[in-house]
């Protein structure tokens, strides 16, 4: 069963979860909530984060291009 969980993809994350998932701050991810980048939703007073979103935020982000890849 454990190795089960293991295997079994996220569907959300809680507000500590999005922060390990993306290495952002906690007050970036409340942020990203709020202006909507990030799908936040309640269950009782927990505030979770879809994963979909997570992704999908950070699949938009622009590619890293080094100066010198640019350069040449």
């Amino acid at each position: 069963m454990a190795n089960e969980a293991a295997t079994t993809p996220k569907v959300s994350y809680s507000i500590k979860g999005a922060i390990a998932a993306t290495g952002f701050s906690q007050s970036k991810i409340y942020k990203l909530a709020a202006l909507g980048k990030l799908d936040a939703r309640k269950d009782g007073k927990r505030t979770i984060i879809t994963a979909e979103s997570v992704a999908a935020y950070i699949n938009g982000l622009p590619r890293f291009e080094s100066a010198r890849a640019v350069a040449a």
